[in-house]
């Protein structure tokens, strides 16, 4: 149960950065929707993160939540704002994406 703490965690991450996405490309009322998004998101993150670390060392669920978080966000960065796909962007998200499974396989809980 503690690594899908974790992982919601880190989806809950993705969702805290994407809203500082929109937040930059929004004015007025939006800007706020968008950081009480954050703000519910990041709160809801750190929670599931608390929970996580209560079985799991912290160096592997903070390692492994930062890296959802990272990986889910370049994506989200890709695919919603059009930012570029480069070739090395590719090869080091693919390297953090089989570190966080190398670091869950390691793992004793």
């Amino acid at each position: 149960m503690n690594w899908i703490f974790l992982i919601l965690g880190g989806l809950f991450e993705i969702a805290f950065a994407s809203c500082l996405g929109k937040m930059k490309e929004t004015t007025g009322n939006a800007t706020i929707m968008w950081g009480v998004g954050f703000l519910v998101c990041l709160t809801i993150s750190m929670g599931l993160l608390l929970k996580a670390t209560q079985t799991l060392p912290i160096g592997t669920a903070y390692a492994v939540w930062t890296g959802i978080g990272a990986v889910g966000t370049v994506l989200v960065g890709i695919f919603v704002f059009n930012e570029p796909a480069t070739f090395w962007r590719i090869v080091f998200i693919t390297t953090l994406i089989c570190s966080i499974i190398g670091l869950k396989a390691v793992s004793s809980h």
